[in-house]
């Protein structure tokens, strides 16, 4: 019979996401000692999490509201769903270059403050259209930096509509590359993408690296009148900088996801209610991409799409599987394989991987594993968590 789960929902989750776990787990809000947690903007820095849990999913890409070092620390991973909102923020992002281009927000709020007959709205109408006249996209450059999932999206949607791309992702990976159009040209590094671009897009994630990753030295390199888009995290823009930008009519307009106090007013500033990934068919995509995961963990002990652990996944070979975290330090698949040597335990098959400073280890063996043998594995220095599942 299987193992029964439970598992904890922080938000409202797509009911499709949720009909992804197996049928036999426990799923809600008031779950108590949950085998995992499933969150979508919940903030959990200063939540307990209960010892019971083995993983975290967040239904989205970003996990900025999850205590991912302290998890590490328990072995604990935290999945995400890379790319299944891609569509949405690809399609906000294209609108926001439309809002830039052509001054749609500003012309807006100018009709909104006409009065008088229809005549004289109309006479008003035609005198003062000419302060939003606009540009066209094609033959414009946009700068895209951040060549993941999303700016993959963006890069080919904009050379679609006759755009030169530019795009700068020091860590690029493998198949983001090959994800990659052709036509886009590589950048050596950020400035050179402000340097080139009309248009400039981030989508990158907000790490001590990336905090101000666009300041006001940044800024001074690019094009008067270029657009800055912001649909990333609001702490890799300083709006102190952009304001200042504004005003010296260096940036043409600033257009993010990320209201701000001092935002408000700008008249140059278009600053969204955080609308990147809020479509039903984004939210659906990435509940339902995070709850496979998270069941092929908690079942298999498979890793697909953690941001704390390499992936790896392993085929069924035996109905005995050991799941351990670890430190990556030297000789711990020694270690691992001679306790189970010393307990009479063949090994069927093993995966060993690492990311970082953390490393993973699936282990099938030929017959059942006592307690014992799981203590002796938890107590190997460096060991972080052992999880059990037989099939």
């Amino acid at each position: 019979m299987a193992e029964a789960r439970k598992v904890l929902t922080l938000n409202a989750i797509s009911a499709r996401g949720l009909a992804r776990l197996p049928e036999h787990y426990t799923v809600g809000g008031d779950v108590v000692d949950p085998d995992a947690i499933l969150v979508r903007s919940a903030d959990m820095h200063d939540m307990e999490i209960p010892a019971s849990v083995r993983a975290i999913g967040r239904a989205g890409a970003g996990t900025n509201n999850i205590p991912v070092k302290k998890l590490s620390e328990r072995g604990v991973p935290v999945f995400n769903a890379p790319g299944a909102n891609a569509n949405a923020v690809k399609e906000l992002v294209i609108a926001g270059m439309l809002m830039g281009a052509r001054n749609l927000v500003p012309a807006l709020k100018f009709v909104e403050g006409l009065s008088g007959t229809d005549e004289e709205m109309h006479k008003a109408t035609e005198a003062g259209k000419k302060q939003f006249a606009g540009m066209e996209l094609p033959g414009r450059t946009l700068g895209v930096i951040g060549l993941g999932a999303i700016g993959s999206h963006i890069a080919e949607a904009a050379i679609r509509l006759g755009m030169n791309v530019v795009g700068y992702d020091p860590a690029i990976t493998v198949d983001a590359a090959w994800r990659l159009p052709s036509q886009v040209r590589r950048a050596e590094n950020v400035e050179d993408v402000l340097r080139m671009a009309d248009f400039v897009t981030l989508h990158v994630p907000l790490v001590d690296a990336t905090r101000n990753l666009i300041n006001a030295q940044r800024l001074g390199l690019m094009r008067s009148g270029a657009v800055l888009l912001n649909f990333a995290r609001e702490g890799v823009v300083d709006n102190a900088a952009v304001i200042e930008a504004l005003g010296a009519g260096k940036l043409h307009a600033y257009i993010c996801d990320f209201p701000a106090n001092a935002l408000k007013g700008q008249p140059r500033v278009v600053a969204l209610p955080h609308l990147g990934a809020s479509t039903e068919e984004a939210e659906e995509n990435c509940a339902v991409m995070v709850a496979e995961q998270l069941a092929d963990y908690l079942e298999n002990g498979n890793i697909l799409n953690s941001v704390n652990f390499p992936n790896v996944s392993m085929g069924r070979e035996s109905s005995f599987r050991l799941g351990i975290a670890n430190a990556n330090v030297p000789n711990m698949v020694g270690q691992i394989s001679a306790v189970l040597a010393a307990a009479g335990l063949n090994i069927h098959n093993m995966v060993n991987k690492s990311k970082g400073d953390m490393a993973y280890t699936l282990v099938d063996v030929d017959s059942a594993v006592a307690d014992a043998v799981i203590a002796q594995l938890a107590a190997i220095g460096g060991v972080l968590a052992v999880r059990y599942l037989p099939a």
